[in-house]
C-alpha cells in the first residue's frame, strides 16, 4: 500500500504558474500624438498641386459631364489635413470646392494627391460662397446695365458683392446662382442693390436699398 501511495503521488504534476500578463503594443505606444504631425502639411498648395487636384476630380466618373460640358467655376483649392487615426493622417491632401452651372450642383471632394486618387466627393444642391472671378464678373454686368447706370446718383459706388440665393421658389435666384451687387455713398449708406444671375450673366433685379 505505500508503494502505490508513493507511486500515486509521484505521478500528480504540480500545475505551471502562469506568465505575467504584458501590456499590448497599443497601449505601449498610446493614442496617436498629433504634435507629431508634419508642419508641410499645412502649407498653401502650390500651382502644380492645384492643377493635380482640379485634374483628378475631372476624371473621377461622377464628374465626366461637368467636365464634358465645362461650364462650372472652381470656388477654391485649398489644403486639408486630417488627424490620426484617420487613414488619411499624414498624407497631402486638397480640398476642392466648385459648382456646376450647368447642372445647378456644388461639387465639395477631398483629392489624396500622394496616392492621385479622389478620397472623397459630395454632390448635392447646396450653394457655396462665391469665387473671387464670379465676383468680378457680378460687378462688371451690373456696372454696364442701363437700369442700373440710370439709377446710380452722383457718389454711388460698389459697396459689396454678395451671394445671393432667393427665399421663395417663384424667385429666379431660387434655383439659379446669383450674387447681389450693392452700391451707396461713402459713408457707408446703400442706395442700390442688383441681383445678377451668374448662369445667363444677366442683370435680374435693380431695387432700391430702402425697399429691399
Amino acid at each position: 500500500m505505500c508503494i502505490v501511495a508513493a507511486m500515486a503521488a509521484k505521478s500528480v504534476k504540480k500545475p505551471k504558474p502562469k506568465a505575467k500578463a504584458t501590456p499590448s503594443k497599443t497601449a505601449k505606444r498610446g493614442p496617436p500624438d498629433v504634435v507629431k504631425a508634419d508642419p508641410a502639411l499645412f502649407d498653401p498648395l502650390t500651382p502644380g498641386e492645384s492643377a493635380d487636384a482640379l485634374r483628378t476630380l475631372m476624371e473621377h466618373p461622377r464628374m465626366s459631364s461637368m467636365a464634358k460640358v465645362g461650364r462650372y467655376r472652381v470656388i477654391c483649392t485649398e489644403p486639408l489635413v486630417v488627424k490620426p487615426p484617420h487613414l488619411l493622417a499624414g498624407h497631402r491632401l486638397a480640398r476642392v470646392v466648385a459648382y456646376d452651372y450647368s447642372a445647378d450642383r456644388a461639387v465639395d471632394a477631398c483629392i489624396d494627391l500622394d496616392a492621385g486618387v479622389v478620397a472623397h466627393i459630395t454632390v448635392d444642391r447646396s450653394q457655396p460662397m462665391l469665387s473671387r472671378d464670379e465676383e468680378a464678373l457680378a460687378v462688371s454686368i451690373a456696372m454696364i446695365d442701363e437700369r442700373v447706370r440710370g439709377k446710380l446718383a452722383l457718389g454711388d459706388s460698389l459697396q459689396s458683392t454678395l451671394h445671393y440665393w432667393g427665399r421663395i421658389a417663384s424667385d429666379l435666384a431660387f434655383a439659379r446662382r446669383s450674387a447681389a451687387v450693392t452700391f451707396g455713398r461713402n459713408d457707408g449708406h446703400a442706395s442700390l442693390v442688383v441681383v445678377v444671375d451668374l448662369l445667363d450673366q444677366v442683370v435680374t433685379q435693380v431695387v432700391p436699398a430702402e425697399l429691399w
